[in-house]
């Protein structure tokens, strides 16, 4: 299951990550981009300029691999300018790189992209600190699947710009797109049951072939309860030993099992925001999946009708949340860090961005209609941080609302 796929290529649309990646390729040797199969990655970087024009070589080639693994430096001797992809299969090509760009002033640039995070790879982050920056590509947004520009939202928030009040008449479901992802490869598909094929097929081949690639696993059997258990808990606070007696299976291989995921890019930990104040906080990290149509998937729900009436559709609609702020938060500088915040006594704001020293919170709800009450944990968390910037709602709704001088509910489709 490659990036690059014939079926969709044809409906390539252009990514708001890649201007990022542009900028970053004219200042840095080594670029990195990860991301889960069939996000896009190699589409992107075939497509979209310079990278268009620069030696490609991918890794997925067995011929390819076997040259990289006995000669490196071979491989690396030409002085184009190279994009090396599925490049964890080969870490041993690292150092290589690393002689490469140190022997020739800098001046070759190599971008490494892979379906693992190689973030999470120590041997990456040692042998290449100082000369890469890191990218991920995600499932895309929504205003990237209609090519528009990214909104700017969450930008001019930092700035102390809110947006202006007021109704429009766009409206988005955001159950059918928690049903069908956010995958470049779904977007020309339309019947229900194709798409609950093509995640067949994507976790099949993940468990069969992507999984056998970076480890060992005994019983694939196993690794998809795992991931089936995990799909129910998405945006809940992760409880490794809760999680181990409900499957009946050992903590440890549980840890081991989501480390794997998450090296695979297919889940994502936030942490707990715990500039420490007057409250206990809690510290265990949240779980999100990559896809919300992946969790959906895992958990059960093929039927869109089931979807919409599961109990857990709201912390999936927070999982479409996060992945519009994951992407969107790629492009400011400096980064902002996700986080969510809780008290021990069970107050909670879904998000919150940090960027220096401002703070956005988040509260995400699916309601059609934004309610003063929703409001009441953005206003708890103000007053124990009042330097944040601002507190925003998010709803499933069409308006705009000033709900107080620091809060505002927007709508979900605002975001991207």
């Amino acid at each position: 299951m490659n990036d690059i796929h014939s079926d969709h290529e044809l409906y390539y649309k252009p990514r708001w990550l890649t201007s990022e990646i542009q900028t970053a390729v004219k200042d840095h040797p080594v670029v990195i981009l990860t991301g889960p199969r069939q996000v896009g990655k190699s589409t992107l970087l075939q497509k979209e300029a310079p990278f268009s024009k620069w030696r490609y070589l991918s890794f997925d080639d067995y011929d390819l691999l076997n040259q990289a693994q006995k000669d490196p430096m071979a491989l690396l001797s030409s002085e184009e300018n190279m994009v090396l992809d599925e490049v964890q299969r080969v870490p041993s090509l690292l150092l290589a790189i690393k002689r490469k760009v140190d022997e020739g002033g800098r001046k070759n640039r190599f971008i490494l992209s892979g379906s693992a995070n190689l973030l999470l790879m120590e041997k990456v982050s040692e042998t290449l600190a100082g000369r890469a920056v890191y990218f991920t590509l995600y499932p895309m947004t929504l205003g990237e699947t209609q090519n528009h520009i990214p909104s700017g939202l969450i930008k001019n928030i930092f700035r102390g710009k809110f947006p202006d009040e007021g109704k429009n008449n766009i409206s988005h479901d955001p159950i059918e797109q928690i049903h069908k992802g956010l995958m470049p490869p779904l977007l020309t598909l339309k019947r229900p049951d194709s798409i609950v094929r093509w995640w067949e097929g994507y976790v099949a081949t993940y468990l069969e072939r992507d999984l056998r690639q970076i480890s060992q696993i005994e019983s694939l059997s196993d690794f998809r309860r795992v991931m089936e258990a995990l799909a129910l808990r998405t945006g809940n606070i992760l409880n490794q030993s809760a999680l181990a007696r409900d499957i009946a299976m050992s903590q440890p291989t549980i840890h081991r099992y989501i480390n794997l995921l998450e090296a695979s890019c297919l889940v994502t930990r936030v942490n707990a925001f715990h500039r420490n104040r007057t409250k206990r906080l809690m510290k265990s990290p949240k779980i999100y999946w990559i896809d919300p149509a992946l969790s959906a998937y895992l958990a059960g729900y093929s039927d869109i009708h089931d979807l919409k009436a599961a109990r857990e559709i709201g912390a999936m609609f927070e999982s479409l949340i996060f992945l519009h702020l994951q992407v969107t938060s790629q492009l400011l500088l400096p980064r902002p860090r996700l986080f969510y915040w809780r008290t021990m006594d069970g107050k909670e704001v879904d998000f919150v961005l940090e960027q220096g020293r401002h703070l956005i919170a988040f509260e995400v709800k699916l309601a059609s209609n934004p309610q003063y009450s929703d409001t009441r944990n953005l206003q708890i968390f103000l007053k124990e941080y009042p330097e944040t910037q601002a507190a925003v709602l998010i709803y499933n709704g069409n308006e705009i609302v000033r709900m107080s001088e620091k809060i505002i509910a927007v709508p979900w489709h605002v975001l991207g």
